[in-house]
């Protein structure tokens, strides 16, 4: 077990490559150059001279196609560095074994999410006859200012907590980054935010969206599906191949909105919150 560095870039991709869906969060930190700027984040296990999985520790920690040996090394390894993070999450099987020998150090904990169904499609949802909202699209830059209290009563309901306190200006900057990406679809009404999604990670031709938010007074309305498919629409439409996504079991209709957009269970995922 060793930290990765640039020198090990295209074999950590490869791991990663190995379930797309599952490992996107990692290859984009990847991609985006993170064993650069941010070494020592991201460790890998080898066996007989070849690299087996990953592991991101940042602030969270997130296992890439880890096997029993590897959980163990990358869990020794994190106790050893006496580094608590915010979250553990990705594939169950990974970070239940993880948790489970990182718990006895690791506590309070906030939330255990034990089953959140991992989703993607590669179905244009126009081709299903679902309606597109045509009002959906990437957020201007100008526009960060109207993003930022979306994307934080999002963060608010979704974690339990609000994403910064005191100055919002890290908050911010990190929101900016998306939207200068082209990686943020808005619907805005009377200036103000009603609908919002981010694509969080891009990496391997697939694209996953976080952060789905639709104002509290338009629920019920059956909004959610046709702004979601645009978001769809237009991610598939270039961005990427495959869309993918995480959702809690528990949550019943955004559960039925993705199905109608075209989404399907390929995996599931825990997230443990601290």
């Amino acid at each position: 077990m060793r930290p990765l560095s640039a020198a090990d870039h295209d074999a950590a991709l490869e791991v990663c490559a190995r379930d797309r869906v599952a490992n996107v969060f990692v290859a984009a930190r990847i991609v985006e150059g993170s064993l650069r700027a941010a070494p020592g984040s991201l460790l890998g296990h080898w066996t007989d001279g070849e690299l087996r999985g990953l592991a991101w520790v940042s602030a969270n920690v997130v296992p890439v196609e880890l096997d029993d040996e590897g959980i163990a090394a990358v869990a020794a390894r994190i106790v050893r560095m006496r580094r608590q993070c915010a979250s553990l999450f990705g594939p169950s099987g990974q970070v239940v074994g993880l948790w489970d020998r990182l718990s006895p150090t690791w506590r309070p904990v906030r939330a255990i999410r034990a089953h959140q169904p991992l989703l993607a499609t590669r179905r244009l949802p126009s081709a299903l006859g679902v309606p597109i909202d045509p009002d959906v699209r990437p957020a201007r830059l100008d526009e960060v200012d109207l993003v930022l209290p979306a994307a934080a009563h999002m963060f608010t309901e979704e974690i339990g907590y609000p994403p910064y306190f005191g100055s919002d200006r890290g908050y911010r900057a990190s929101i900016a980054s998306l939207v200068r990406a082209g990686h943020t679809f808005v619907k805005v009404e009377d200036g103000e935010v009603v609908f919002k999604a981010d694509v969080g990670s891009l990496a391997l031709g697939c694209a996953q969206v976080q952060g789905v938010w639709l104002h509290p007074r338009l629920r019920g309305r059956g909004l959610s599906v046709p702004a979601m498919a645009s978001v769809v629409e237009q991610v598939l439409g270039g961005m990427a191949d495959e869309v993918s996504l995480y959702v809690n079991d528990f949550n019943v209709a955004a559960r039925a909105a993705y199905e109608h957009c075209g989404f399907h269970d390929v995996g599931a995922f825990t997230t443990v919150l601290l």
